[in-house]
């Protein structure tokens, strides 16, 4: 019987002992197994997740470790969960927690930084200088810490946002993308209203931030990309214009459509030498640039070029400063549809097959999503 000390929970939503997860081994190597399931602490929820979506993030530490552990040089972190763009039911609440309430419906977001350091004090919590350190606090679900390809996972109150009811589970999955984005937009200033913003590469965050930076009221919004179908999507979302840079060159329309003098913000969500340059020459003077991908190679790029035009250029990481609380504002107003990038869904036990649709873009898989819930297994068809 699931009842630690001091942890509420409530009959009408009974957790078991044991729950079944996905845990990572060697790279690539995932196994389903029964793991006890976690207890939350002082400030801590205990989420049943409903569904979550993958993330190429995901998919890289499935097969190389977290960008922390990368760069750091820290061993692959084996016998963990991943997953972290997860929704779920708040199932018990750790002690003295009454900012929830049980059977709440609620998003997550990664990071819960120690919440002592410089960076944690500024906001800028996905920075945290104790980054990857548990026993100071510091939390990274899917990425140091037990995410959400399993039955539960336990989230700090600072990290879960309540999901209206008007929101499905799947489109919940997506705060977290639209979140970065948003991230993204708020590093670069946030007051975009009027100003041209122009988004390189139709994944996952360049879809969205197409999407939120014509919810704030973006003009024009330009997206770049080689692929027709998502360029269609990002029309959808708000784009004003599309640039299929197999067919035209970016930094020419850009400049076409802006007067001559570029783009007052750009968000690179790309990753590649070749779009870096672009993004740098297509920016005006004074202009923003926000590094949105992780490139796999060093770059070389046009420094004199960013000197020169007094450019400025921001890395961000995951989706700090409560971006996910106002991207979920945003999507309960229904200021944009993000579930027009949710393509397929599967059961958590198929996630093997969910993670190839992912990689391999089978059937131009964009969002997919798994869930525990099997009313809502799709097709592998698009959804519509």
């Amino acid at each position: 019987m699931y009842n630690p000390a001091g942890v509420k929970t409530s009959p009408n939503f009974p957790v078991p002992e044991l729950m079944k997860a996905w845990v990572l081994g060697n790279p690539d190597e995932l196994s389903l197994r029964d793991k006890p399931t976690p207890v939350p602490k002082r400030a801590e929820v205990l989420v049943r997740i409903d569904a979550v979506a993958i993330c190429a993030t995901d998919l890289e530490i499935i097969h190389r470790g977290s960008p922390a552990s990368i760069q750091g040089g820290l061993p692959f972190n084996k016998n963990f969960t991943p997953g972290h763009e997860y929704m779920g039911t708040i199932a018990a609440l750790g002690p003295e927690v009454d900012e929830f309430e049980i059977g709440q419906r609620v998003s997550v977001e990664i990071h819960a930084g120690c919440g002592q350091c410089k960076r944690c004090r500024q906001g800028m919590y996905t920075s945290c200088l104790n980054y990857g350190k548990p026993e100071k606090g510091h939390r990274a679900n899917g990425f140091t810490t037990d995410g959400g390809f399993a039955e539960y996972a336990v989230n700090h109150i600072n990290t879960v946002e309540h999901v209206p009811d008007t929101m499905s589970d799947a489109e919940a999955t997506l705060v977290v993308t639209a979140g970065t984005s948003m991230y993204g937009l708020t590093e670069l200033g946030g007051l975009v209203a009027g100003e041209s913003v122009v988004v390189i590469g139709p994944g996952p965050i360049g879809l969205l931030a197409v999407a939120v930076a014509k919810a704030l009221g973006a003009s024009p919004v330009i997206l770049t990309g080689t692929r027709d179908k998502r360029l269609a999507i990002g029309k959808g979302l708000g784009a004003d214009r599309v640039i299929n840079i197999s067919e035209e060159n970016a930094v020419d329309v850009v400049k076409q459509l802006t007067g001559g003098i570029g783009a007052d913000y750009v968000v690179e969500c790309a990753g590649s030498e070749a779009t870096i340059d672009q993004a740098i020459h297509m920016t005006n003077r004074g202009g923003k640039i926000c590094l949105a991908a992780f490139p796999h190679e060093s770059v070389t790029t046009d420094i004199a070029h960013i000197v020169r035009n007094n450019i400025y250029v921001y890395g961000i990481r995951g989706e700090g400063k409560s971006a996910t609380r106002r991207a979920m504002a945003l999507m309960a107003e229904k200021k944009f549809d993000a579930t027009k990038i949710h393509t397929h869904t599967f059961a958590l036990a198929d996630l093997p097959t969910a993670l190839r649709y992912a990689r391999e873009r089978v059937e131009d898989a964009i969002k997919v999503v798994v869930t525990t819930r099997q009313t809502d297994v799709l097709s592998n068809a698009a959804a519509e």
